[in-house]
Formats: C-alpha cells, sequence, structure tokens
C-alpha cells in the first residue's frame, strides 16, 4: 500500500454535499487501510477557529488553519480530507501553492437545489436578514478554475461521486481502488 499522503480539498455552497460525500469517501479509503483524518468546516470552527466571524478576513484566517493542519497531516502520509465551503478561490490557490500533494474536490449544486436540501434552515435566515455575509446570499462564493474533481451533486449518486474522487486520487497515483469480495464497501 502506498503511504504517500494527500490533502483532499472539498469546496462548494453549503448543502452542496462536501461533507457527506468526504464521508463515503473516508469510510471507503479507511476500509482500505488507508490512514485518513477528515477536517470538517463546522468542527474546526468551533475546536481550532473559535471565536472567529465571517469576515473574509476571519473566513480566510479559518481556511488557512484547516490548510496548514491538512498539509502537516498529508506530508506525514495520511488523506486529508478537507469539506469547508472556502469561498474565495485566491484562499484556495494559497492553500494548494503551500501543499504539495493537493487535490480539490468542487462539490457542485445550483443554489436552488442547496437550499431545498437546508435542513438547519440557514438560507432561509440569510434571505430574511438573519445571517450576515452568507456564501451565495449576500457574499459571492468562487466557483474552482481548475479543480481536479467536479462532483454534480444535482445529477450524481453519493456512491458516483465518491468513486469519481476516488478515481482521480488513483490516477495521480495516491490510492490503490481496491474491490472487497462479496460485500459492499
Amino acid at each position: 500500500m502506498n503511504n504517500k499522503g494527500v490533502t483532499l480539498w472539498f469546496t462548494g455552497l453549503s448543502g452542496s454535499g462536501k461533507t457527506t460525500i468526504a464521508k463515503e469517501v473516508e469510510r471507503k479509503l479507511k476500509a482500505w487501510g488507508y490512514k485518513v483524518e477528515r477536517l470538517d468546516g463546522d468542527i474546526v470552527r468551533t475546536n481550532l477557529s473559535k471565536g472567529l466571524g465571517f469576515s473574509k478576513e476571519d473566513r480566510d484566517t479559518n481556511i488557512r488553519r484547516i490548510g496548514f493542519v491538512a498539509k502537516l497531516l498529508s506530508r506525514n502520509g495520511v488523506v486529508a480530507i478537507t469539506a469547508a465551503i472556502s469561498p474565495y478561490r485566491d484562499i484556495r490557490d494559497e492553500i494548494r501553492q503551500m501543499t504539495e500533494s493537493f487535490v480539490e474536490v468542487y462539490v457542485k449544486a445550483p443554489l436552488e437545489v442547496c437550499e431545498s436540501r437546508d435542513v438547519k434552515g440557514l438560507y432561509a435566515r440569510a434571505r430574511a436578514g438573519e445571517i450576515k455575509n452568507f456564501t451565495g446570499i449576500d457574499d459571492p462564493y468562487e466557483e474552482p478554475l481548475h479543480a481536479e474533481v467536479v462532483c454534480d451533486t444535482q445529477t450524481e449518486s453519493i456512491e458516483e461521486s465518491a468513486d469519481q474522487v476516488l478515481a482521480v486520487l488513483e490516477n495521480l497515483g495516491y490510492i490503490q481502488v481496491q474491490e472487497v469480495p462479496n460485500h459492499k464497501i
């Protein structure tokens, strides 16, 4: 088994499916024996970036922190999976430049689809003016220009999206996809 680490950077609007796909990729990689850590945006904000708001400066600081931890993990043979909106292209590109092994996954879904999936009601609160600087409503989301993987969650199942990510990781030499006989991973 290859011990080459990689930072797998999931980006997309809230509700696009980043965390769901990231969890499926994580599950499969762990089943195959890979060292994997998932850095979810909400969890990191609670534990590593507590006190930061949602201004561009605070969001950039949060993303830099996630990127720094992911870089440390990946350079030590871990598949570091991040799932954070990371709405600004310049900061994602900055993380890419500082990280030796970086794969960007754009989890793409139209705003109206993301809003329909919003179980927390965040989009409705943002539209009502209760939440300021909400990505996709009154703060921009800058789509990646050169993502290694684009998962269209409006048309793909979670399984299809996860398998697409794994296929790209294999094509880039980070993993070897494995079949497990007689049961589904």
